[in-house]
């Protein structure tokens, strides 16, 4: 079972995000995205958000599935995902598109997300139409196809310290203190692993489509 959260960034164009969508058992739009969605020709279970991007006639063709969230402390995005976890079984996955793209300001906040988000929902992605971002925990082993790009953030405010198993280029103790420190490497097989310092901290991954 799957759950789609589509943002209103950039609509997806390849192949992978769009079978996603395609394949939603569940599709959650954010309300900037709803009317793209239904251009494309699928119509959402939900919309969420504070509904004043919506045409009147979209609004009342849809009425039985609005999700209307006023405050404005948090982003659509935000909104959505606390929405679906209300409505999710914990062995869903949960696949979020349209987080990149048109602002650069929105994407790196939708970005940023995912590593919170990820305290609350284990299986949670995001699909863009050039990779897939993750985030792990210390001692996860992650799925890769030999010479994929993989590149590594640490979304915190404090300094990581991250050793790797199966990349190109070693993470021997690497004190992760800013963003691109540990980008642009490359898996060597089907997997590789990563274990860091504190615990408790959560990284972000970028794996390359390998098609």
């Amino acid at each position: 079972m799957s759950t789609v959260i589509l943002a209103n960034g950039e609509f997806p164009k390849h192949p992978i995000p769009l079978a996603a969508l395609t394949n939603a058992d569940t599709l959650i739009a954010c309300d900037g995205a709803a009317e793209s969605l239904l251009k494309y020709g699928r119509s959402p279970d939900w919309v969420v958000g504070d509904l004043d991007s919506l045409s009147a006639d979209f609004r009342k063709k849809f009425a039985d599935r609005m999700i209307h969230e006023a405050e404005q402390e948090t982003n659509d995005l935000s909104k959505a995902f606390r929405f679906a976890l209300s409505q999710m079984d914990e062995n869903e996955e949960l696949i979020i598109l349209g987080a990149t793209g048109k602002r650069e300001d929105h994407t790196l906040g939708n970005i940023s997300l995912l590593a919170d988000f990820s305290r609350r929902f284990a299986d949670i992605r995001i699909l863009t139409d050039t990779g897939v971002f993750l985030a792990v925990k210390s001692g996860q082993t992650v799925p890769a196809v030999p010479g994929q790009a993989v590149s590594i953030f640490n979304p915190a405010g404090r300094a990581v310290r991250a050793t790797s198993q199966g990349l190109k280029y070693p993470l021997n103790d690497l004190e992760l203190n800013i963003w691109w420190c540990a980008t642009l490497n490359t898996a060597l097989t089907d997997h590789f692993s990563l274990t860091f310092t504190p615990e408790d901290a959560v990284l972000l991954l970028f794996l390359a489509h390998s098609d």
